[in-house]
């Protein structure tokens, strides 16, 4: 019984001593990871990098990873036109079936999805909105977006009668989709303005419109988006996702 009892207490002492050892290793492996995604998408801040699963060094013997979730903040994407970005919120990515190079210098996911957000603020400024006219005398512009309840987006459009020196401010109610990797805005119901004869091809090229969202981190693309109460909620989803190298 003594030696059994001994035997035990070793087999317990090895036991906390190899998830400790794993525990240090993964700590130590998530801040390799989180700097060399840092460096790889040219991040300002470093990333939150969690490897999941249990025990890691068995993983990492085996040369993949099964899940890691990064998570990003302030992601500046391309906005399809050269130089210019738009911020995106709270970037988070599930990673699947991860496999990395011997020398640790490469990653790839087999799978990835996530989710993000995009503020109305920088929807509003990354689509560069401008007064137009849409009917003889009458100009109009989109001067704000924000939610509208029950997954849609309330486009405010301001409209000028310049023989009348009146302006008015009109809430249209807009569906969004994802389109072409681009956040698509249309319109529900078309706004009137009283005393003027609007063309709907010419107020649609108002209160319609399309916001690409390029080069997300690792080559994933948007799958779905839904307003919100502080943006556009955005899901993301790729495969053969690049994580570094």
């Amino acid at each position: 019984m003594r030696a059994l009892r001994i035997t035990l207490i070793i087999v317990v002492i090895l036991g906390g001593l190899f998830v400790l050892a794993d525990r240090i290793a993964v700590h130590f492996a998530e801040g390799e990871a989180a700097d060399k995604l840092k460096s790889t998408e040219n991040l300002a801040s470093t990333p939150d990098v969690n490897i999941k699963g249990f025990p890691f060094l068995t993983q990492v013997a085996g040369g993949t990873l099964d899940d890691v979730e990064v998570g990003i903040d302030d992601y500046e994407a391309a906005t399809g036109t050269a130089g210019e970005t738009i911020r995106i919120d709270h970037l988070k990515a599930d990673m699947k079936s991860v496999d990395f190079s011997s020398d640790y210098s490469s990653a790839t996911a087999a799978s990835a999805t996530g989710t993000a957000t995009i503020g109305y603020d920088d929807l509003m400024k990354a689509a560069k909105f401008r007064q137009t006219e849409v009917a003889p005398g009458v100009l109009a512009q989109v001067v704000g977006l924000s939610d509208g309840g029950h997954g849609k987006i309330k486009v405010a459009v301001e409209f000028e009668i310049q023989a009348l020196h009146v302006k008015r401010t009109v809430p249209v109610l807009s569906s969004v989709s994802v389109a072409n990797n681009k956040v698509s805005v249309r319109a529900d119901d078309l706004p009137q303005v009283a005393g003027a004869a609007l063309a709907e091809g010419k107020v649609r090229q108002i209160t319609d419109f399309q916001q690409a969202i390029d080069r997300l981190p690792g080559g994933i693309k948007l799958d779905s988006v839904q307003a919100a109460e502080d943006g556009v909620d955005i899901t993301v989803k790729g495969t053969d996702v690049k994580l570094a190298g």
